[in-house]
């Protein structure tokens, strides 16, 4: 054998050698490696309800104390003490979520951590820090300002914040008549100004900043100063992702006509004897179409324009009661609080706009309480809802009882109200940029 042939034997061999001892150890490594996160979860699982957050935190999960003590207390106390939970906001997580479990642990480990600086910058009485009101349609932002304030998630210590609220409000920059050149100019030296001032915002280039604004107005008034836009988190009422939404980093605001005009419906599918229903201005292409394709049909409910008040007391929002599928065409923008409307009077919403990121998309499944069209299917509206069979349409109406709690503002904060879903959204885009 020549020692060319010897020496390229050798290496072969060699080479399978290691090889061979590669793969042993990747094998024994992923062997251990499984071996050890099985025994943790066991032990964890057998010792305590204890896991382990985002941040490396121990948080407890919320399970009810029943479940610790099933086999020391009579069934009797055990489903006293179970309603008892229930009636402190112990609420069974379903399947409505896409990860019920992870969302149920990161929930709990946002409440145990989450912090936000509010900027003291800026006059009150002005643009600033307080929202204009707490009704109408872009009640939401006002809520936010105020929630936000009632809330544990606020530090006075920026070093222990997660994230950094800018407080000005564009809805109160409205309501005094600003014009959208001024609110550009307002926005953009406000901005500057605590850029100088502070040196939170260089630390990411504004990437653990945020703002909220409902009105589409201040959606206009902020796209003005491309690099806030850019840089911070949007939380908007109107998160179009065909014009500038980002939606692994931006968040969808729900807008909500509050205070309701009358209690809330659901699980009351016998009083729906309406197929569907819309009413309201055609400030949209869709909403054109939709009047004029269907406002003749026998078995849709479609109106040209908003019901006039002269045709008796809340006529429009009983409506939603009698409804099955309550249509939420687009108006001016993606968004419509008739949404949110439809959900709290128990009336199966069909979304019908294009490029339009729902609110808590990223949380819950709207497939489950929801029929989520394109604008394209407005001319077979009616046979895509007849085709629903009813069993489906039975489940639809009970599970939006199920998420009214998300889309309602209170004050102060309720556990899983509106707020604190934004706040869970806010808290899962915390790590898009650390510094």
């Amino acid at each position: 054998m020549s020692a060319s042939k010897f020496q390229q034997q050798s290496m072969l061999t060699l080479r399978g050698s290691l090889l061979s001892l590669a793969i042993l150890t990747f094998v024994s490594l992923t062997y251990l490696s499984l071996n050890s996160l099985h025994s943790s979860f066991s032990s964890s699982a057998q010792s305590s309800p204890a896991a382990i957050s985002a941040s490396g935190k121990q948080i407890i999960q919320p399970l009810r104390e029943t479940e610790a003590s099933a086999g020391q207390e009579e069934s009797g106390n055990a489903k006293e003490d179970e309603e008892v939970g229930r009636s402190n906001g112990d609420d069974e997580i379903t399947d409505l979520y896409h990860y019920p479990e992870v969302f149920k642990l990161n929930y709990a480990a946002m409440e145990e951590n989450f912090k936000v600086y509010i900027y003291p910058d800026g006059d009150p009485k002005t643009f600033y820090q307080t929202p204009r009101k707490l009704t109408g349609k872009y009640a939401s932002e006002g809520y936010f300002f105020q929630n936000i304030r009632e809330s544990k998630f606020r530090t006075e210590d920026p070093d222990q914040a997660h994230l950094f609220f800018i407080p000005i409000s564009c809805h109160k920059m409205r309501g005094k008549g600003t014009s959208y050149e001024n609110m550009t100019i307002i926005v953009q030296n406000y901005l500057d100004g605590l850029i100088a001032k502070y040196p939170y915002w260089n630390r990411t280039l504004g990437a653990d900043h945020f703002f909220v604004t409902c009105h589409d107005v201040g959606v206009r008034a902020t796209e003005g100063v491309p690099f806030l836009v850019k840089n911070a988190i949007r939380a908007v009422c109107s998160p179009s992702y065909d014009v500038g939404f980002i939606p692994h980093k931006d968040v969808a605001l729900p807008q909500i006509l509050q205070p309701f005009a009358l209690p809330a419906g659901g699980n009351d599918a016998e009083n729906r004897t309406t197929l569907g229903f819309w009413a309201g201005h055609r400030n949209s292409r869709i909403r054109v179409i939709l009047a004029r394709v269907w406002e003749n049909d026998t078995e849709l409910d479609i109106s040209n324009n908003r019901i006039s008040r002269a045709t008796g007391h809340l006529v429009y929002q009983k409506r939603f009661y009698k409804t099955k599928f309550c249509i939420c065409p687009g108006g001016s923008q993606v968004n419509s609080a008739r949404i949110t409307d439809s959900i709290h009077y128990g009336c199966v919403p069909v979304i019908l706009s294009n490029y339009y990121d729902l609110p808590f998309n990223d949380i819950i499944d709207w497939n489950k309480f929801a029929v989520v069209l394109k604008e394209k299917d407005v001319y077979q509206l009616k046979q895509i809802l007849k085709d629903i069979p009813h069993e489906k349409f039975l489940e639809l109406n009970k599970n939006v009882a199920k998420v009214q709690k998300h889309f309602q503002w209170n004050s102060p904060p309720v556990k899983y109200d509106a707020f604190h879903m934004v706040m869970y959204d806010l808290w899962l885009r915390r790590h898009v940029i650390r510094y």
